[in-house]
């Protein structure tokens, strides 16, 4: 059954990748049904300059010859490059090692050996590339960034360069230099227009599925939602952040996992449930305040960023006192000078309605 499942999600990429469809979904499309690994570990080696060599020249007519050894190629280099997929990491989870190829040594005649081959390592856009060995880290922010983080060796030198007045017959040649080597961290931060937070269960998924084609799982349980969800929203991608907890900041739960997702969505969408008005100490403030108190926790602009209240599952509310619920509460949230909106994914004017404004404020940011 995973065989065919393959077989059929790689005949419809194939499909549409002739066709006239944005690369973002293409992107979207290329991301369903896999594994989602957001960190990775490897170690990167340059590859090693090519020795020096001792040649002589043997032609005819030239009897007293001389030296004739040419120098080594130079080792290749390591580069990162981003790339519009989100599930590259996922294809390197069982790869431990990237190595560039070593330079081939000098020839006869005077002869430069060959350069290594560089190596290449495609990394999803929003990747956080960091040197462990010296601290230094590499953001990767725009398709077909490029960037260098290994040197190849240098070439070592022929009995050629060793000739001179006093040396005509030089003995000596130099070894290639081996090529850098480190082991790297790489961190994958999504890069969305809008991005979903609150509490498990909030019904997040259930409106990424609602407002785009995305088919994010749903279901009646907290963490229903275990990976982070994307959604093509008329061109802008929407992100749907597993649920947080209270301490997610110091790593209970998902932790710190999926907030680092959240630093570079330009807004913030918060979820807050009417269940938690029936069920929670403290009621829908309270859960509110809990998911901004960790988001000022971990910091990185978390708190100041643009954000929508939605109230959502006011079908959980008993009927007789629904409206005067939600209207209390309405008044109770629009006391923080946020845009405040009540959905719920039964009334399709509500829906519409939260739609419009997101839009509208996506555009705004856009600008």
């Amino acid at each position: 059954m995973l065989l065919r499942t393959g077989v059929f999600l790689c005949w419809i990429l194939i499909c549409v990748k002739g066709k006239d469809i944005s690369k973002k979904t293409y992107f979207l499309l290329s991301c369903q049904h896999m594994a989602f690994v957001d960190e990775l570990k490897f170690h990167g080696k340059a590859g090693k300059g090519g020795d020096g060599v001792v040649r002589w020249r043997r032609e005819k007519f030239v009897p007293k010859g001389g030296p004739a050894g040419g120098d080594g190629g130079r080792g290749g280099d390591v580069y990162i490059e981003a790339a519009r997929d989100n599930q590259l990491l996922s294809s390197y989870r069982h790869v431990t090692e990237f190595s560039a190829m070593d330079a081939d040594p000098g020839g006869s005649m005077s002869l430069h050996g060959k350069d290594g081959d560089d190596k290449i390592i495609k990394l999803p856009v929003g990747s956080i590339v960091t040197n462990l060995d010296t601290g230094e880290e590499y953001s990767l922010l725009e398709e077909g960034q490029k960037i260098k983080i290994l040197s190849g060796g240098y070439g070592g030198k022929g009995n050629e360069r060793f000739k001179s007045s006093i040396n005509v017959a030089p003995e000596e040649c130099t070894p290639g230099k081996p090529g850098e080597e480190a082991d790297f961290h790489v961190e994958l931060r999504l890069i969305a227009d809008i991005g979903l937070v609150g509490l498990p269960n909030a019904g997040k998924s259930s409106l990424l599925n609602s407002l785009t084609r995305a088919r994010a799982k749903i279901g009646d349980y907290a963490f229903t939602t275990l990976d982070p969800n994307l959604g093509d929203y008329f061109g802008y991608i929407i992100a749907d952040i597993p649920g947080l907890i209270e301490g997610a900041s110091d790593g209970k739960g998902l932790g710190t996992k999926f907030l680092r997702h959240i630093s570079r969505t330009k807004a913030l969408v918060h979820l807050v449930s009417f269940e938690n008005e029936l069920s929670r100490a403290g009621g829908m403030m309270h859960a509110y305040e809990e998911i901004r108190g960790e988001l000022e926790k971990f910091g990185q602009g978390l708190a100041e960023k643009d954000e929508i209240i939605l109230l959502s599952k006011t079908d959980v509310l008993p009927d007789d006192v629904r409206d005067a619920i939600i209207e209390k509460k309405l008044k109770e949230f629009k006391k923080l000078g946020k845009p405040v909106f009540v959905v719920t994914l039964f009334d399709d004017a509500s829906v519409k309605a939260f739609s419009d404004e997101l839009i509208r404020s996506i555009q705004k940011d856009s600008q």
